[in-house]
């Protein structure tokens, strides 16, 4: 039973491994995507998220709002809706990248220094090429947004893998590690 554990590991590995990478590469295209949309096209979608929450937000609560007062909240709401769109595509490329260092044996102190800083330079890139898009401006402040999604990114994955190496993947740790 032990060498089929074992053998059944090791091809997990092997097969797994180098796609474990893929994730991360698709958040860095969408991100890359997203920020070369011109201004109108950005905040147009933005716009259009911010209008489905207050609609949703007015079923739900059976509130009846009239077309100025949801309007008003509209409005009032999308600059929230922007920022949390940076913090939630962040979050997601430090998920992307912390799990596939995690599978590496890449553990700790040192996943977190990893994942921390390859995200936060992508998104200095990542405003730096925003510079160059017509309606677009590039943002310090907007790195520090997105290092908000990293950071608990960076901790979600931290938790869930250590709870799933001590419980739901304990029994595939065995004495070769």
């Amino acid at each position: 039973m032990r060498y089929f554990v074992l053998f059944i590991k090791k091809t997990l590995r092997y097969l797994l491994k180098p796609l474990s990478f893929v994730p991360a590469i698709l958040i860095m295209y969408l991100i890359f995507r997203f920020s070369g949309q011109n201004g109108q096209e950005s905040s147009g979608i933005s716009l259009e998220v911010s209008k489905y929450l207050v609609l949703f937000y007015n079923k739900i609560r059976m509130l009846h709002m009239d077309n100025t007062e949801l309007e008003q909240l509209i409005v009032k709401i999308h600059p929230y809706v922007r920022k949390g769109a940076h913090i939630t595509e962040y979050l997601l490329l430090a998920m992307t990248v912390s799990l596939p260092l995690y599978v590496y044996r890449i553990r700790g102190f040192v996943l977190t220094v990893i994942s921390f800083l390859f995200c936060v330079l992508f998104a200095i890139a990542d405003e730096y090429h925003q510079s160059f898009v017509a309606g677009r401006v590039s943002d310090i402040k907007d790195v520090a947004i997105d290092s908000i999604g990293i950071v608990i990114g960076i901790i979600i994955i931290q938790i869930v893998c250590t709870i799933g190496r001590n419980t739901i993947f304990h029994w595939l740790v065995l004495d070769d590690e």
